[in-house]
This record gives C-alpha cells, sequence and structure tokens, in this order.
C-alpha cells in the first residue's frame, strides 16, 4: 500500500489492494491520456534565487497541484523540479479519461492563478502551462527493490510535454485527439500547426478556454 500511495491517489490505492488487482501494475500496452504541467519562468527564477526561495516556491506549487491530483484520480507518472506528468485510464480504466484530464486542468489553471499572482508580487515572472494528449503507452512499474514507480512510456507523453513547452501562462493545449472526445463540453480555440521537438509530423494545437459549449476560433489564437 505505501508503494501503490507514491504514484496513486489513495482511492486508487485502495482500489488495487482491495480487488486484488495488482496484476495491473505488470507492464502492458493501454491506451491513456497523458498530462505534464510546469512552470513558465522557473529556470529563470531557480538561477537567479536563493535556494532557499526555491524550495519555498516548489513546496508551494507541488502542494497546490497535489491537491487537484488527488481529488481527480489522477496517476502521478513522475515528477522533477516543477516538470509534472500524470495519467489517467492507467493503471486503473475510467471512464472519458480525456474529459477528466482537461476538467482537472481547468482546476489546476484556476488554482495557479493565486499561485503566480503571489510570486509576481514579489517581483518573480512566473506561469503556468499545461499539455494534454491522448494514444497508446506501455505501461507498469519500473524501477528497482524498494524504489519502484509507475511509468508510461511512449509518444504520447512526449507528445504532452513538447505540447506543455508550447502552452504560454495560461495555456492548456491539447491534441486533435483530445479535442475529439472533449469539443461537446468545452469552449476551446485554434491555435494552429505546431512542430513539436521529437515528433515527426507538425500537430494541430488547440486551447481550452473554459467548460461551455465548444467554439473554434477561426483565425488563430
Amino acid at each position: 500500500m505505501g508503494r501503490l500511495r507514491r504514484f496513486l491517489s489513495p482511492q486508487v490505492a485502495d482500489l488495487i489492494v482491495a480487488s486484488g488487482m495488482e496484476k495491473l501494475l505488470q507492464s502492458h500496452r493501454g491506451e491513456i491520456t497523458a498530462l505534464f504541467c510546469d512552470l513558465r519562468g522557473f529556470t529563470r527564477f531557480s538561477e537567479t534565487s536563493d535556494p532557499e526561495d526555491v524550495m519555498v516556491l516548489l513546496r508551494d506549487y507541488h502542494a497546490v497541484i497535489g491537491q487537484i491530483v488527488i481529488k481527480y484520480g489522477a496517476t502521478l507518472e513522475h515528477f522533477a523540479g516543477d516538470g509534472v506528468m500524470m495519467i489517467f485510464n492507467a493503471p486503473v480504466p475510467i471512464d472519458k479519461p480525456q474529459l477528466q484530464a482537461v476538467r482537472m486542468a481547468l482546476e489546476m489553471r484556476d488554482a495557479m492563478g493565486t499561485f503566480t499572482q503571489k510570486w509576481r508580487r514579489l517581483g518573480h515572472d512566473i506561469g503556468f502551462g499545461i499539455g494534454i494528449s491522448h494514444g497508446f503507452a506501455t505501461l507498469g512499474t519500473i524501477g528497482f527493490e524498494g524504489r519502484f514507480d509507475y511509468a508510461a512510456v511512449g509518444t504520447v507523453s512526449n507528445i504532452a510535454s513538447r505540447l506543455c513547452d508550447e502552452a504560454k501562462p495560461g495555456q492548456i493545449l491539447i491534441s486533435p485527439r483530445v479535442l475529439m472526445a472533449v469539443e461537446d463540453t468545452m469552449k476551446v480555440e485554434l491555435v494552429g500547426e505546431l512542430t513539436l521537438k521529437g515528433i515527426q509530423r507538425p500537430m494541430t494545437a488547440y486551447n481550452v478556454i473554459d467548460a461551455a459549449t465548444n467554439h473554434i476560433a477561426d483565425t488563430l489564437g
């Protein structure tokens, strides 16, 4: 249970243990929604600030998004500094993972608004961006005895990370496959074709504005 709680929300860890579904943690191929988020301006902040201030910012940041991750039952794939990767639909399948991910992203963006304002008042240009993609990945635990993590290996994770790299402060960039699953419940705007590092073909990206009747802007955002 302690190992599961390292990368799963408490409710998901409890479900796996109670139902004896540990086999879900074995290596297999599955369809997931991946969400990557990080801070805009963090590198400059860390280079120009005292280490103690960097640690305070990261603790506050992780506390804010951590509560939301648990609320939505996302699986924590990994985090390194300000970069955090989460996945939906693994190891426990859920209904409409793309929609669940976008809903969580909207709540994260709202919560991070107060966070970024606080640090901007202190003179630091901090923003927050998110990228979301959907596709197949190889899933399972990796590591060694005493330190295992749950991993999703595949292009879907890379796309989420690269979309996040392209996101401006406050943007939630999604791939076409995510758009197809949420277009009836989300208002989005077209961003345009993006050339993502490590991805062979340009990808059309969309920015999620809010939860509303969908409307894709005719002009590039």
